[in-house]
């Protein structure tokens, strides 16, 4: 909820006054980071998106059950600062909207980016799939390296480097998508968008773009964790590190006679 709320209250202040742009959105999109971290990390590990929860069970051991549990929360918090955020600046958004209740997602005057991305119109959909993968790769590649124990963990210093590496990707590789980077804070505000007005078009536009920052920040999660523990990690806690990636012989044999893999 915190994370969402000052990522989409940026996105309002920038859009509403028409003024700031995306050095202004990176660096508050950090500082919402930070902030959430700061407030449940030592409760839950401060477990805000769902992608770096999946790369977290896959590769560090997290609890399987603990995933699903912990993702639907995560997606009702971003629902609810997102709405939190829309009820502090409807009153801004009427006046820029030009009128009660219109709300519209195509526009000089529309405001439905205060709640999710949407990617430049000139990109392909490779292209915006390749940019948020790229991005959630970015940000797991750093999430893991500053919580390795083998390398130079941030310890202490965790939350201001959370922030460097938020700003970092976000401000190098933001422009063309938004950098979505977190379905909870993407997904989640495109459903109260349409529970306030903004209707399907938050869904359809862009040729159903609401998709991408989806599937990709899943898949950026994996490669982006994959390719820390294949190149740097040493724990013997990740399948990248473990004889035969974690899986069982037999699993890998067609028979008992067949050659294993050693």
């Amino acid at each position: 909820m915190i994370l969402v709320a000052f990522s989409d209250g940026i996105s309002s202040r920038v859009l509403l006054s028409k003024s700031g742009g995306l050095t202004d959105i990176s660096s508050s999109a950090a500082s919402a980071l930070m902030l959430g971290y700061m407030v449940s990390g030592g409760v839950s590990g401060g477990h805000m998106n769902p992608a770096v929860t999946l790369a977290s069970a896959v590769y560090r051991g997290f609890p399987k059950r603990k995933v699903i549990p912990y993702m639907l929360a995560q997606l009702l918090g971003g629902f609810i600062g997102s709405l939190l955020v829309y009820g502090i600046y409807i009153q801004s958004i009427n006046n820029f909207e030009g009128g009660d209740g219109i709300r519209t997602v195509f526009g000089e005057n529309a405001t439905a980016s205060v709640f999710s991305t949407f990617p430049q119109p000139y990109l392909s959909t490779r292209g915006q799939f390749t940019s948020e993968l790229t991005c959630t790769a970015f940000l797991q590649i750093g999430i893991f390296a500053l919580t390795d124990p083998y390398n130079a963990p941030a310890g202490d210093l965790f939350p201001l480097a959370l922030w460097v590496l938020m700003y970092a990707v976000g401000s190098c590789f933001g422009f063309q998508t938004g950098f979505a980077l977190n379905i909870a804070r993407d997904l989640a505000p495109r459903v109260a968008a349409v529970a306030v007005g903004y209707g399907s078009e938050m869904f359809t536009a862009y040729d159903a773009y609401a998709w991408v920052p989806v599937v990709a920040l899943l898949v950026g999660s994996l490669v982006g964790g994959g390719l820390y523990d294949l190149c740097i990690y040493r724990g013997k806690d990740s399948p990248v590190n473990q004889r035969n990636f974690g899986f069982s012989r037999q699993m890998l044999c067609f028979s008992k006679k067949a050659p294993t893999r050693v």
